[in-house]
């Protein structure tokens, strides 16, 4: 039987994944798994994480609430965008992103970050 009641707290997350100027924290409440992204300057899902997710772009959809700092937002088809703290984002897969300046950009993600930063476990 499901919990009536369940919290959880970034302060000690159910998972961590770490890259290259960043880090990914998890935490899994009921069904939902809800994600937090800590990415330093100089952050670009290109460099950091497509060696990890072995894609073109990102491919994982992002539904999320930008806590601190800026982070621009490239898709495929040449959409983009500066999204800074306060705002709330839907992306579809499809994008790059980096860190713009000198503070870190957190994110929260609701959506996207079950296999995020993940290493495969498929052979070649």
């Amino acid at each position: 039987m499901p919990k009536k009641l369940e919290v959880k707290s970034f302060n000690s997350p159910d998972e961590v994944r770490t890259f290259e100027k960043g880090k990914l924290e998890l935490v899994r409440v009921g069904r939902a798994t809800v994600g937090r992204a800590v990415l330093e300057p100089g952050w670009k899902w290109s460099e950091h994480v497509k060696p990890i997710a072995k894609t073109k772009s990102c491919k994982a959809p992002h539904f999320q609430y930008h806590v601190s700092g800026i982070m621009h937002i490239v898709m495929d088809d040449g959409t983009e965008r500066d999204v800074k703290a306060g705002e709330v984002s839907s992306l579809l897969p499809g994008h790059d992103a980096w860190v713009v300046g000198n503070e870190p950009a957190i994110v929260v993600d609701f959506q996207g970050m079950v296999d995020y930063a993940k290493q495969s476990t498929r052979r070649k």
